[in-house]
This record gives C-alpha cells, structure tokens and sequence, in this order.
C-alpha cells in the first residue's frame, strides 16, 4: 500500500509542476524585449545595428560603435490573450473533464537598464540588466486545466557586465559574464479523488467522499536560485566591410539554474488518510534546468536616409529534454516531465528612414519558430506557438544629450492545438487536456537615452 502511494504521489506531484516555466513572447520562454529601438523593427539586424547602449545585450563588439558614453533606461508594456477553448478533454477515467474555458494571458511589465562608458580609446565597458526569460500563465482554479496548470510565474535578472576592444578600424570584438537570478512559483489542483481510486477500491472512496473531479486539493510550488547564482558568457564579433555595410555575429553560452524552494499541498480532509504514509506532506524541493543558448548573425546596410536590416538567430532548445523535481522528502520520488524541445531559427527584417535630424521611423517584420514540437508535448503553462512580429516605431532626438524611442509589435501566433496527457503509470491519473489555445500579443515599448 506504501509503496503504491509513492508512486500515486510521485505522478500526482508532475500535475502540479508540470512545467517549470511560463508564458512569453519569443522562442520558447524567452523574452527578446530589450531595446525600444529594437521593437520598433521587430529585433532586425540587432546584432550589427548598434544603435545605441542596448547592444551590450545584443553584441557587446558594438559599444564600440557608440560616439558617447550613454545611460539608456527602457519599459516594455505585454498585453497577451491567450484564449483556451476545450475540445474532448477527458480525465484518467474517460469521463469528461468539468470546468469553464479560460484565458491565461497576463498582462506583464518588463524593464532594462545599460551603461555604456569608454575604458580608453580603443575598449570601451558596459553594464546590462535585463530580463531574458519570463512572464506568467494564470487561470481560474476551476478551469477545465485545473490539474495541468493553474499559475506558473517565472521571473529572471540578468546582470551583464561587459568589455569591447577595437582590434582595427574595420574590426571589433566583445564579450562579458552574465549572472542571473531566478524565481518560480508553479501551482495547480490536484484530483485526490483520482488518487483515491487508485489506492483503493471505487467503493470505498465514494464511501469517504473521495470522488474524480469534486474533491480537490492544491499544489504550490515555489523555487530561487538565490544561494546558487547562475551564469554564463557572450561573446560577439563585428565587421565592417565598407562604411555602409557591416555584418555582426553574437553568441550567448547556456546557463544552467539550480533552484531550491518549497512544496506547500492543501490535502482535503476525506484524503488525509494518504498523508499517513508520509506523503503530501510540506516538503522542501529541488530543481535543475539548462536555458538555451543561441547564435545570432546580423547584417545592416546604410543607403542614403534608409538603413536596412536583417537577422537570423538560433536558439538551442534541445537542451530543455525534461523537468526533473527532487524533495527533501525520501517518501516522494523524482517527478519528470518530458519536454523534448526542438531547436528553433527566427528570421528578421526591418529598415530605419531618418526623416530629418529630429525624426527616424522604423518598421520590420520577423517570424519566430517555436520549440514545442507537437500539441502532446504542449503545456497548459506554456501554450505558446510559431507567431509572426509586425512592428512599428520611431526615434526623436530632443537635443545631442536626450534621445527617446519607442515601438509596438503585434505578434499573430498560429493556431495552436493542445492534446496534453500528464504523464502517469496509474490510469486514473492520464488526465488529458485537448482543445485549442486562439492567442495574440501586443508589446507597446519606450525609453530614454542620456548621451554624456
């Protein structure tokens, strides 16, 4: 009986962590929002354009690009729907899975910060602080997807110092350390009525009041890696080969994360028979995951008031094959999640048209593939899909010290189907979410630049 509610808890545990991550609106569970100038055309060329302070993000051989030291301070407003409406969602059972449609989208704020400063006339350093992974999935606790998900809340800081160095007029280099931080919070119901059934006979747990569906309990999970900080590097090159033309390549090192933290259950009263065993007990937990890491290879061509871009950059998310949780409590085993992620390619062009000495507008259009590769492997907590960027966005010089730009993107996301099964030896427990995810994403950004 022990034994057998060991491994009940180890499978009922991975509804509730079934991922580790939430909802965002690049690759995967990236966010590439770190320049307003760069949403204006959608990230084209980032890694050659070197615009301004942002390219310490984007290519840290930039900053030498840069005439003056700058301090740039930038906001991203993300306004997400992600609309869910069920198909032929069924629980371990086959009976159909009760509960109301809902939207997990959420609307989020996301901030930057660079310096840029010269170090001697040929190196110059800079400092970023961005937030490279993230947002949030949030739903109704009385969902139809209540077991797979209800909020998954993933917050990231990225700390970038970094150093460029001018080999030669056409030719430079840079490269830095990037140290992150995280925080997790993942929760979900959890079906004790589902347990019930498959500890013992139907019966008896109708007898307690343990039935599918009408006797729930909650998960909270929660995880930093603040005594553990995470790290990685970047590197990046760029090549002028005339005056007008350069081409820009970037690399960014995966970053593993080790997260420690709590698991918190709420177990009905008519189910603490299973607590007796030492399960479903507050716990503490552990977690590893490897964040991607990506190439970029940028171009950008001046013509006259028009300045042309373009961007390819993968994303190495074959590195994300699974989610394993370990507790603290020896009576709870390993729960694993297979995620099996592909790597991904997003492909951008834009261009900039300076109006006059005040005024630039800018434009582009990108598409951006996504690392899921079926709706069996799609999350509730990361329902995204392949979605196509269409950007706008403009620069205003207010005088030689105090720039300010701003962008919008509209991201159409694909239509994206989910047929997700938690994954469970015990059949009461293959609980299967199937329906289609209708979503969009408007991004709305501004900042300031200080040239001094």
């Amino acid at each position: 009986m022990k034994q057998q509610q060991i491994r009940i808890s180890s499978l009922v545990l991975a509804m509730s962590i079934a991922g580790f991550t939430s909802q965002s609106y690049s690759s995967g569970f990236a966010l590439i929002e770190n320049s307003a100038s760069g949403q204006g055309n959608a990230f084209a060329g980032a890694a050659a354009y070197a615009e301004d302070a942002s390219t310490v993000w984007f290519n840290p051989a930039g900053m030498m690009k840069l005439d003056k030291n700058q301090i740039l301070v930038a906001g991203h407003f993300i306004t997400p729907s992600s609309s869910f409406t069920n198909g032929n969602s069924v629980d371990g059972l086959g009976n159909d899975l009760e509960g109301s449609n809902d939207d997990g989208g959420i609307d989020a704020f996301v901030a930057n910060f660079y310096w840029v400063t010269d170090i001697r006339e040929d190196m110059k350093f800079g400092l970023g602080v961005t937030t490279p992974f993230g947002l949030t999935t949030l739903y109704d606790d009385s969902w139809v997807g209540r077991y797979h998900a209800v909020e998954s809340d993933l917050k990231t800081i990225n700390i970038n110092p970094s150093i460029a160095y001018q080999v030669n007029e056409k030719f430079s280099v840079g490269g830095g350390i990037n140290l992150m931080l995280a925080d997790v919070t993942l929760t979900s119901m959890i079906d004790f009525g589902a347990v019930c059934y498959a500890a013992l006979n139907q019966a008896t747990c109708n007898a307690q009041g343990n039935i599918p569906q009408q006797t729930d309990g909650f998960g909270d999970l929660t995880g930093d890696n603040f005594s553990d900080l995470s790290w990685g590097l970047n590197l990046g090159l760029m090549y002028d080969f005339t005056p007008e033309t350069r081409v820009g390549v970037a690399w960014r090192s995966e970053t593993k994360v080790k997260a420690k933290g709590d698991a918190n259950f709420t177990v009905p009263a008519s189910a603490a028979f299973i607590q007796s065993s030492g399960l479903f007990i507050n716990t503490g937990l552990s977690a590893e995951i490897t964040l991607p890491q990506s190439v970029s290879v940028s171009l950008s061509h001046e013509m006259n008031k028009w300045q042309l871009l373009a961007d390819i950059t993968w994303t190495g998310w074959s590195s994300f094959e699974e989610l394993r949780i370990k507790y603290d409590n020896p009576d709870q085993p390993d729960s694993v999640t297979t995620e099996a992620w592909d790597d991904t390619f997003r492909y951008s062009i834009g261009a900039d048209y300076a109006l006059n000495n005040k005024w630039t507008v800018r434009g582009g259009l990108a598409y951006d593939e996504t690392p899921v590769p079926s709706a069996e492997r799609r999350t509730a907590r990361i329902p995204g899909n392949s979605r196509t960027w269409l950007s706008l966005g403009g620069t205003y010089n207010i005088n030689q010290s105090f720039i300010v730009d701003v962008g919008y993107s509209h991201l159409f996301v694909d239509d994206t189907p989910i047929n997700n099964t938690l994954e469970s030896s015990i059949p009461t427990l293959n609980a299967t979410l199937n329906g289609t995810y209708d979503s969009s994403v408007d991004i709305l950004s501004a900042q300031l630049r200080w040239n001094y």
